[in-house]
């Protein structure tokens, strides 16, 4: 039987991979404390999805995912100045890629929180 692809952890590892190009471009040009907190930040989303993936419970499985979602809306704090700021630069598919991400994740918490309700 062919083991369906899990899109979630697929997109959180493309983002990551993307995220460390990334953030290792910023600190070729020495912006060491935003390439740090990005990083941090960033890869801590799909490390939560990963983890949500062994969950002991439902509501484990919505609480690990909002974790994720925390470390989300960090990240795109810290893009959101990469973005606005005259000395750094910009990477518009990795904005995209985590826009996207964060569909799907707060979709899943609204369809895992659905599916205890009933």
């Amino acid at each position: 039987m062919e083991q369906r692809k899990n899109i979630i952890l697929e997109k959180s590892i493309d983002f990551s991979l993307m995220l460390i190009d990334y953030c290792e471009e910023l600190k070729l040009q020495k912006k060491y404390v935003i390439s740090d907190q990005l990083l941090r930040s960033g890869t801590s989303i799909g490390a939560n999805v990963h983890e949500a993936q062994n969950s002991e419970s439902k509501l484990d499985f919505i609480h690990k995912i909002k974790i994720a979602l925390k470390e989300l809306e960090e990240t795109k704090y810290w893009m959101k100045l990469c973005e606005r700021s005259r000395h750094y630069p910009f990477n518009e598919e990795l904005k995209n890629s985590l826009e996207e991400l964060g569909l799907i994740l707060y979709k899943i918490v609204s369809t895992s929180k659905n599916s205890i309700k009933k």
